[in-house]
This record gives C-alpha cells, sequence and structure tokens, in this order.
C-alpha cells in the first residue's frame, strides 16, 4: 500500500473510544449513518474505562468492605484484620476493566461500526489522516472528536515526574507505599487517598485552596472531611507546596502552611491537580474548528463546531468533565447528525465523589444561590433521623434542596451519605420535570430507606417534616 493512498470514505468518522465516542457511534448506527470508530489505544473504553471511573470505583469497592468489616465490630460482630493480596486484587481489577472493554467493543460490533487502531489527525475539514493502521487515510462526510482529556502535570522544576504518579499509576497499584502523599484535594485525589488508606498507607493531602473539593458546598464536604480525618494522617487545606526532590530511596517534601515551613518525606507522591481537554496533536489547525484558551472545542447546542462538518462532545468539548454529560452529548450530535432536531439543553448535570460517604449533587449550590443573590429556601435533612441510615450505623449524612420562594420550585439538590450517588438521580429527575417542592414532599418513599430523606427534606421546606428537628 502506497502511505497516503485515498483508502477508505465514511459518513461519520468518531475520533476516540470512550463514553462519549463510543454511544456516539452506537447512536449513529442505530439511526442508519454508516460509521467508523478510530482510537489509539489499545483496549476500548476511554480514560474512564481503562484508568479512570470504572477501576477507581472498583478499588473503592474494596476499600469499602475493609472499612465496614471493622465498623461491624462496634455492633458485636469481628472479623480478622484483612490480609491483602495486592497481586490479586490488580488482576480482579484488571479482570473487570477487560470484561467492560470487551463488551464495548461487542456493542459497535454489533451494529457494525468499524472500529480501526491508530492515533488520527486532521489533514483538512474532510480528511483523516491515521497513523498506526494499514488504512493511511479517511475521507468522511461528517466526524465527532471525543478525545477525552489527559491529566495536568505540576512544573518539571517543582514536582519532577519521575518522582510522582498520576491517577493512571496509582491506578496500576504496583505496591501500597508506607507513607503516601496526595496533592490536590478534588474528588481524585481523595478517592484513591481513600483507596490506599484503607489498604494500610499513612496518607497525607496537600490542598493549596481552603477547602478540599472546591465548589461544593461546605455542609456536605463536613460528613466526608471527619471520617477522612480518622483515616488519613493529615488533611492540609491552604498549603503550598514549595519543593519536592529525592533522598535516598524517599521522596522529600517542603510545603508551607500557616506561614510555617515543613519538610517531611514520602514514599510515594500522587498528584491530582486536575484534567485538560486532549486537543492538541490533532491536527485541529487544518479546519476551521475554534479552540478556547484552555483548549476546549468551541461547540454549538447540538456540539457542532464553527467547522460544521465536525462535531465535538465530551470532556475535549467543556466542563464538566464527566462520563455521563459525554454520553448525552454523544446522542445529541449523532441525532443532530442524523437531520433531527436535537439540542443538548439539561436542566442539570449531577456530580458525584465517590469516596465514602459519597458527595453528590446536582442543580445550582447554596454557595452559586448566594453568590447570585437568588431568594431562595433551603431546606436540609439531618440522617441522623433516618431509620434506614440509623440501622445501617451510618447516620453520617445530608439531604439538602434548594427551592425557589416564589415558585417553589426545585434549583439544586445535594446529598451525603451512603450511596449518595444513586440518590441524587432522584434529584436530577425532579429537576427536569420541573417539580416544585409538593410534588417531592406528596410522592410516597419506600420506608426505611435513604430515599425517604428526599420527602423529608421537601417537607422541610414548609417546616412540617415529621421526623425533622423544629
Amino acid at each position: 500500500m502506497v502511505v497516503g493512498e485515498l483508502t477508505q470514505e465514511a459518513d461519520l468518522l468518531v475520533i476516540g473510544g470512550g463514553p462519549g465516542g463510543y454511544v456516539a457511534a452506537c447512536a449513529a448506527a442505530d439511526a442508519g449513518i454508516p460509521t467508523t470508530l478510530v482510537d489509539a489505544a489499545d483496549a476500548l473504553g476511554g480514560v474512564c474505562l481503562r484508568e479512570g471511573c470504572i477501576p477507581s470505583k472498583a478499588l473503592l469497592h474494596v476499600a469499602k468492605i475493609i472499612e465496614e468489616a471493622a465498623a461491624v465490630g462496634k455492633f458485636g460482630v469481628s472479623f480478622a484484620k484483612p490480609r491483602i493480596d495486592v497481586d490479586k486484587l490488580r488482576g480482579w481489577k484488571s479482570g473487570v476493566i477487560r470484561k467492560l472493554s470487551t463488551g464495548v467493543k461487542g456493542l459497535l460490533a454489533g451494529r457494525n461500526v468499524e472500529y480501526l487502531r491508530g492515533q488520527a489527525r486532521f489533514e483538512s475539514s474532510s480528511l483523516m489522516h491515521i497513523e498506526g493502521e494499514s488504512t493511511a487515510r479517511i475521507k468522511f462526510r461528517h466526524c465527532i472528536v471525543a478525545t477525552g482529556s489527559v491529566a495536568k502535570a505540576l512544573p518539571e522544576s517543582l514536582v519532577p515526574r519521575e518522582l510522582c504518579w498520576d491517577a493512571a499509576d496509582a491506578l496500576e497499584l504496583r505496591e501500597v507505599p508506607n507513607r503516601l502523599l496526595v496533592i490536590g484535594g478534588g474528588y481524585i485525589g481523595l478517592e484513591l487517598g481513600q483507596v490506599y488508606a484503607s489498604l494500610g498507607s499513612e496518607v497525607t493531602v496537600i490542598e493549596v485552596l481552603d477547602q478540599i473539593l472546591t465548589g461544593v458546598d461546605p455542609d456536605l464536604v463536613k460528613p466526608l472531611q471527619a471520617k477522612l480525618n480518622k483515616q488519613m494522617k493529615a488533611i492540609l487545606t491552604s498549603a503550598t507546596l514549595k519543593a519536592v526532590r529525592r533522598e535516598g530511596e524517599a521522596t522529600s517534601v517542603t510545603y508551607v502552611l500557616n506561614g510555617e515551613t515543613h519538610t517531611e518525606q514520602f514514599d510515594r507522591i500522587l498528584v491530582s491537580v486536575g484534567r485538560k481537554p486532549n486537543s492538541d496533536g490533532l491536527g485541529l489547525e487544518n479546519t476551521k474548528v475554534n479552540i478556547d484558551q484552555r483548549g476546549f472545542i468551541q461547540v454549538d447546542p447540538q456540539r457542532r463546531t464553527a467547522d460544521k462538518r465536525i462535531y465535538a462532545i465530551g470532556d475535549v468539548a467543556g466542563n464538566p468533565m464527566l462520563a455521563h454529560k459525554a454520553m448525552r452529548e454523544a446522542k445529541v450530535a449523532a441525532e443532530a447528525i442524523a437531520g433531527k432536531p436535537a439540542i443538548f439543553d439539561p436542566a442539570c448535570i449531577p456530580a458525584v465523589v465517590y469516596t465514602d460517604p459519597e458527595v453528590a449533587w446536582c442543580g445550582i449550590t447554596e454557595t452559586d444561590a448566594a453568590a447570585k443573590g437568588l431568594d431562595v429556601t433551603i431546606s436540609r435533612f439531618q440522617w441522623g433521623a433516618s431509620g434506614r441510615a440509623v440501622s445501617m450505623g451510618r447516620p453520617d449524612g445530608l439531604t439538602k434542596m434548594i427551592f425557589d420562594n416564589k415558585t417553589r420550585r426545585l434549583l439544586g439538590v445535594g446529598v451525603v451519605g451512603v450511596h449518595a450517588g444513586d440518590l441524587i438521580s432522584e434529584g436530577v429527575i425532579a429537576m427536569e420535570m420541573a417539580a416544585v417542592a409538593e410534588d417531592l414532599a406528596t410522592a410516597i418513599h419506600p420506608h426505611p430507606a435513604t430515599s425517604e430523606t428526599f420527602g423529608e427534606t421537601a417537607e422541610a421546606a414548609f417546616g412540617k417534616a415529621i421526623h425533622g428537628m423544629h
């Protein structure tokens, strides 16, 4: 084959096999559009499946079991101290990834989506070069860019790359270090920090801002912070990293806290300071696509770029960088390409921190409402009054709702507690259906269940929750 030979054409070319990419390809195929998907990785599913959402939740599940086994001691049930086989645990985690990745490949094959492995780069608004596959070029009618994001790194002068892990390194589970430093108090750092704390590491978290989980309401963070304070050696907020250097077998870290300089040694350092869109190296300069200063591809409500042939979805197309947001955008883009009237206009996008306890929210936060000067009622229900939460020994939860005072419409929901990530879906549906406080208060919730706290919280907005404190 001659390099550069025009070997193939595609009605729709999808770049990226993550949650956005494979869902877009499947949705387009279901709409009757011949589709080709290109991904450079050795397994489909994207960062989420290979080195993000799925492996982290698999390990968090194990961590939760370890913690629960210890916690039931106060109920009169005792277990021996867990013996952790890191190799077997790593193998189980890898098996979960393989199974789900194989499932994604099956979804594509079942819809006759052509899958090519290779690195894609635009040569023009209608021509893509594929590096690593026998097909040198693909001419396309439409393209969806779903290349995701990559972990941000700290400057090499501050933290040399060879001295630190990123999230993907931590999820490989090569070892359980005695002393682990997590730089960054966001959801990824806290989730992985809690995993390693449960596996036996002495964990310290350094966060430059004054609160972990910046942007989350403080009352939702408080129960999680209390749990982490027991599990970890220290959580240092308003701390500034100054230097990282190798000292023998350990790594020496210098930071400033409350005006004082401290130096400590750690066996491993995990850098978790956010992610950035993966828009570099795609050849987008050869198209009419616009990229903002942060590297996000600019799109309209149908996820179409300034280049009318090209769409973008998921992390590369803007915040929030969440897999479920990418999946919804994928369906919108596929429908738009199929000529259907579709736009991306959700009432809210839920977010979940899968620590223990979990923290979840959707819609406007109390902090945002105050900053915008909105006339709202904030209603809270402490889980200490939930029969289900108390019976599980987990009263460390809170459900809160934000209602517009004029219309009583639900504007936002926040939950911290066991399975908060599952419970938040009720809030999402309520907001999508434009529910008012009475709708939630009068809906019959099962008893005993933590979902009852949704009805109780709505009742509390009227000052008459039966189980609430007055």
